[in-house]
């Protein structure tokens, strides 16, 4: 089947009992037993609910695992990866990372994880941390990157992995399974925020892992009921409902994103434009070969620096100021006072986020209208 089939169809059957189309959306804590620890195949909603089980079906086979665990949000989904590692493991992660995973890599070091971040970009700088006399237990990685939209060779940097006998995990909250299916490139547990693009409404939170292999997610399911940070049936209901639309809102998506980029590019206000579209992006041509589109984020760094990303979103009339992304409708973010504001600032700067730095999420609005919304907001 292809992509729209696959998003309607595959895994949601109708339900056994009534014929329903949709799953139901079971309100329940616990289940009746029939006797002391004999029960229809659920006991209680923390450990598994019929709505959120047909969410993790859904998200397995759309990743080509052997299954996901669904969590209440995306940070609670990296928190029971993190949870796997104990004191003395060894984590090597991207330098550009969403601001909340990089608070948790934090919390991890507390309790005796090492923790390096690097430019996996620049597979050098991978190779390099294999090279080290001690072993890295997981290599986590995002791309594109939030929010600098940097790109990392998945295909060789799971080589380096695999010939050190290390795990790999990628957080494909940008991309989405659409357009990028780590798990096909080696990876071993791929990582969403269900909030962003399969959700795609701005109006639920959660997270997900998808695994491999059937051990790595028996092995997850005992954190996700351990760690107890499990997303509500209605909220489960949700994504699985972004998912039916979520190949015709991606193909919107990129294709304003593509608009919005040249438009920024080509703009005499604008002292660079990070969009991995754009042919003259250093992730460019990796971006081409591992994703089939580009993905509907773009970020711009204005010339004037903060007062000038002040005065633009300001101006904004359609763009709304808002953290999150990956929503139906477009936002702009402010990384270094919004969604990155805890990272210090001498790492922020250096690495780029700057008071200039706008993030934009490309909504499926009319082209057009964004473009000189952005047009107005610059004049």
């Amino acid at each position: 089947m292809r992509w729209d089939t696959r998003l309607i169809h595959e895994g949601q059957e109708p339900d056994p009992l009534t014929g329903s189309v949709n799953p139901p959306v079971y309100l329940t804590s616990t289940y009746a037993q029939s006797s002391p620890g004999t029960a229809k195949g659920f006991v209680y909603s923390r450990t598994g609910n019929p709505t959120r089980a047909a969410l993790e079906r859904v998200l397995g086979k759309l990743e080509g695992g052997a299954g996901a665990l669904a969590f209440a949000s995306g940070l609670s989904a990296a928190s029971a990866l993190f949870m796997a590692y104990p004191s003395g493991s060894r984590i090597v992660a991207g330098d550009d990372l969403y601001a909340g995973t990089r608070r948790l890599l934090d919390v991890a070091r507390t309790h005796g994880v090492r923790v390096d971040l690097i430019d996996t970009s620049e597979l050098a700088n991978v190779r390099r941390a294999f090279s080290e006399p001690r072993k890295v237990d997981l290599l986590y990685l995002e791309t594109p990157t939030n929010p600098l939209l940097k790109v990392t060779d998945l295909k060789s940097a799971v080589a380096l992995a695999r010939a050190h006998r290390t795990r790999v995990a990628v957080d494909n909250t940008f991309a989405s399974p659409v357009l990028q299916r780590p798990l096909g490139l080696g990876a071993d547990i791929v990582l969403h925020s269900t909030t962003k693009y399969l959700g795609g409404h701005s109006d639920l939170i959660g997270g997900a892992l998808v695994f491999r292999t059937r051990a790595m997610l028996e092995k997850y399911r005992w954190y996700q009921n351990t760690q107890g940070g499990i997303p509500g049936p209605l909220d489960c209901f949700l994504v699985l409902r972004g998912i039916h639309t979520l190949g015709l809102r991606v193909r919107a998506h990129c294709a304003n994103a593509r608009r919005v980029a040249a438009f920024l590019d080509r703009h005499p206000k604008v002292a660079r434009t990070l969009y991995p579209g754009l042919p003259e992006h250093p992730g460019h041509s990796v971006a081409r070969r591992q994703m089939d589109d580009y993905g509907g984020m773009v970020s711009a760094e204005f010339r004037g620096g903060l007062p000038a990303a002040r005065r633009i979103v300001r101006r904004l009339k359609i763009f709304t100021l808002a953290e999150s992304l990956g929503g139906v409708e477009s936002l702009v973010n402010h990384p270094a006072l919004m969604t990155h504001r805890s990272v210090p600032i001498e790492v922020r700067e250096a690495q780029g986020i700057t008071g200039g730095l706008l993030r934009f999420s490309v909504g499926v609005e009319d082209a057009d209208d964004l473009v000189e919304d952005l047009r107005q907001a610059l004049a």
